[in-house]
């Protein structure tokens, strides 16, 4: 199963030039996975961007700021190493030091409807967004039942069979040999409202025995 997965990662990574890629299940998990990484607790970034960012930083509780700032392809998380670069997908796009979150979502460079990967080049990071990808496990230990300790992980991994479809996707694309970036409008999140959930619980009594 994780052989579909490697090799998917591995043809990124040549494509990319970037040393490390984690798949992941859409690009915005890969994003929440590199806050959760770099313990994020402030940043800023473009308003003109998708939805599920700000509603990503509600969640984590991350104190955020959007700004006016337009992009084309790929935009940064100021005052941290990561990269929202959903709409980018080009030959050696891979900056050092960097984090960089593509998508494989619909009208996405490569196309599959869903799906998403981290770019990077630190092995240790790497080691750590694999487990958490992945409900913390180890996957050198098989089966799963036998590890003990796990990290805190989530069910983020993409399936083998979205990966052999990436990497169909992938082969195609680079035969059209034209790379250029789409601009692509976003709305202004500064005007929309996110509301808070509040949880109601009602207590039922039991009567008779």
């Amino acid at each position: 199963m994780f052989e579909k997965i490697a090799n998917f990662e591995k043809e990124l990574s040549e494509f990319t030039n970037s040393p490390y890629v984690v798949t992941t299940d859409c690009c915005t998990h890969a994003i929440e996975l590199c806050l959760r990484l770099d313990t994020i607790t402030k940043c800023k970034f473009s308003a003109y961007t998708y939805l599920s960012v700000p509603m990503t930083m509600k969640k984590l509780n991350i104190d955020y700021e959007l700004i006016e700032e337009s992009w084309c392809g790929e935009y940064k998380f100021h005052n941290t190493r990561i990269w929202d670069s959903a709409r980018c997908l080009q030959p050696n796009m891979y900056r050092k030091g960097q984090l960089q979150c593509v998508s494989f979502g619909y009208s996405k460079p490569v196309d599959i409807g869903r799906g998403g990967a981290i770019f990077l080049d630190c092995f240790e990071s790497y080691k750590k967004l694999l487990a958490m990808r992945y409900d913390g496990r180890d996957l050198s230990i098989s089966p799963w039942i036998n590890q003990k300790e796990f990290e805190l992980g989530f069910h983020y991994k993409m399936n083998p069979e979205e990966c052999v479809r990436g990497s169909n996707a992938l082969a195609s694309y680079k035969l059209k040999n034209n790379f250029d970036i789409k601009q692509v409008s976003y709305p202004d999140c500064r005007e929309l409202k996110i509301k808070e959930m509040v949880a109601e619980y009602k207590l039922k009594g039991k009567t008779g025995v």
